[in-house]
């Protein structure tokens, strides 16, 4: 009977005495933090959110302050005023603020589609191999300095567009009702539409970016059951991809159009810093608020003219305010019409 149980006892798995060996042994102590150290961290993470929004508030308020004898002055009047006469101090912004909008709606116009085009191929269509090398060499785009963009797009494509493609726009449409007057101008390759291309160079990086990154967060499992019912590489984009993804997507348009609207140097270059509005051409040469802030206020004097260089500063924060506030709102929308298909 002894021999039989220890038979018994051999026969017992070695991994069920160890698990049994485990369960008595006392469970292994942990450190924790403790009440006052999460406390702490709340606080820190707090304190965080209110300094970015006083720091914003400070902003805000310097702005203000430092534009209030033009704005006390012109009003609101110095939004359509196309003035800008330092010498007999009369000033108004309508050319710098039109300059910021048709460059960066330009350079939307162009980055988007591109983008779009760059995001899906890496996403879906491209090999594996090429995958890696193309996804870096978009990104390191983002890491030229923008005063790089300025001079190549001065010196090399101002020329080229003035050749190519100014020039023979001008001789196509020439006494064409409204098309003549919106390629005319000197060709020179400086203008609008160069900014606006300049700038649509300069964004695309971060735009595609986002948009590769959004697709590949996409469920595969969702994808492949779209291609397995036998839905196109476009509609199981349309339909599958952006729908799941389309927060990230506006999200990234935004952040193309807030560094279009804020860049300085590449558009300083290239703009042709003209303080008039002779034509509504797109090659005809502007400025922007950006452009005008870098060339006049190191030179500007206290008084009239530093305060509306101050206003400009003031509208260019209400201009990317308005465009948040607008994305903020069209994503809204399209979570009301998710819910109404639904």
């Amino acid at each position: 009977m002894s021999a039989t149980l220890s038979a018994r006892d051999d026969t017992i798995p070695s991994s069920t005495t160890d698990a049994r060996d485990m369960n008595r042994l006392p469970p292994v102590k942990t450190a924790r933090s403790g009440p006052l150290a999460d406390r702490l961290f709340g606080w820190l993470a707090q304190g965080a959110a209110w300094l970015t929004l006083g720091l914003l508030i400070a902003i805000l308020l310097s702005l203000t302050v430092s534009a209030w004898p033009a704005i006390s002055k012109y009003g609101l009047g110095f939004l359509a005023s196309t003035t800008w006469d330092p010498v007999k101090e009369e000033f108004g912004g309508l050319v710098m603020i039109y300059g910021t909008l048709m460059t960066s709606f330009i350079a939307l116009l162009i980055a988007v589609p591109v983008s779009f085009g760059i995001a899906l191929f890496l996403t879906e269509l491209s090999p594996a191999w090429l995958k890696r090398p193309l996804g870096t060499a978009i990104e390191l785009l983002a890491a030229i300095p923008s005063i790089v963009y300025g001079m190549w797009g001065l010196l090399v494509f101002g020329p080229i567009l003035a050749t190519y493609v100014q020039q023979p726009l001008q001789k196509l449409f020439k006494g064409v009702p409204y098309f003549e007057a919106l390629f005319s101008g000197p060709p020179v390759g400086i203008g609008i539409l160069s900014a606006g291309i300049i700038l649509a160079i300069m964004i695309i990086p971060f735009i595609a970016a986002v948009m590769r990154d959004v697709f590949e967060v996409t469920p595969t499992l969702l994808k492949e059951s779209a291609y397995g019912l036998g839905a196109t590489t476009w509609e199981v984009v349309s339909t599958v991809v952006l729908p799941y993804t389309k927060a990230g997507v506006v999200g990234g348009i935004m952040l193309g159009l807030g560094r279009a609207i804020g860049e300085t140097m590449a558009v300083t270059f290239v703009i042709g810093n003209f303080n008039q509005l002779d034509s509504l051409s797109l090659f005809q040469a502007a400025n922007s608020i950006t452009s005008a802030l870098a060339n006049e206020f190191a030179e500007a004097g206290e008084g009239l003219h530093q305060a509306s260089l101050m206003y400009l500063g003031l509208v260019l924060f209400f201009i990317t305010f308005v465009v948040l506030s607008l994305s903020k709102l069209l994503l809204s929308q399209l979570k009301k019409s998710e819910g109404t298909k639904s």
